[in-house]
């Protein structure tokens, strides 16, 4: 790796929509936890990633009897997270040195492929960010007070993580105040003024939000 790379996952996830008491990062997937599939990726990029996981307080004691009853001894630097996404991150960002690039990646998004994670680091260290996303493959209406409109889908793109940027301008944007505008990293980075850039990702990066994705990861983990 020519510049330092780091990556902050971010699982501060609950299973609500999931109608399970356990949180969504935690539930197993192929007898293992989503979370520990998505670390596995990100260790199987590169060995030398410095690795931070952001968990809520209240998940640390979960995560430590996950790690041994599932031998999981991948080295990550352990965060505790915020009471919103936006602070989690702060807290992610304030371990890391300001030179180098840094990928930030949904925890519940465990079929994150290295082919990925690299062209992400490749192209945020030419233009400052590289944000995942793909095109819609489906038409779309736009809602007009009591009538719709169709809307040119080529225009628009579903975007995924990780989304990857130069450390300096990733930390520079984290100092703005929280505001409800903010969907996500490359929202916040815009906000402050940088120019975000787009690549493309895959439709098997799912997120995991319902009971439905498990059994279409669990289903995409066995043909890996």
């Amino acid at each position: 790796m020519s510049m330092n790379e780091s990556a902050i996952i971010v699982a501060g996830g609950s299973g609500i929509r999931m109608n399970s008491a356990t949180p969504k990062q935690f539930i197993p997937v192929n007898k293992l936890p989503v979370l520990m599939h998505t670390l596995y990726a990100f260790y199987g990029y590169s060995k030398d990633l410095n690795i931070i996981l952001v968990l809520p307080s209240s998940d640390l004691n979960t995560w430590k009897d996950l790690c041994i009853r599932h031998d999981f001894t991948i080295p990550v630097k352990i965060v505790s997270g915020g009471q919103t996404r936006f602070q989690s991150v702060q807290n992610g960002l304030a371990v890391l040195d300001d030179e180098g690039l840094v990928a930030i990646h949904d925890g519940v998004r465990p079929l994150i492929d290295k082919e990925i994670i690299a062209a992400s680091f490749q192209i945020a260290a030419l233009h400052g960010s590289a944000i995942a996303s793909v095109r819609l493959t489906e038409s779309i209406r736009e809602l007009d007070k009591d009538q719709t409109k169709t809307v040119d889908r080529s225009r628009y793109r579903i975007i995924q993580t990780p989304q990857t940027f130069q450390i300096a301008i990733i930390k520079k944007a984290y100092q703005q105040s929280e505001s409800k505008s903010f969907t996500d990293d490359a929202s916040v980075v815009e906000k402050a003024g940088f120019k975000i850039s787009l690549f493309e990702g895959s439709y098997r990066n799912i997120k995991i939000t319902s009971p439905q994705d498990i059994v279409i990861v669990e289903s995409l983990l066995k043909t890996i």
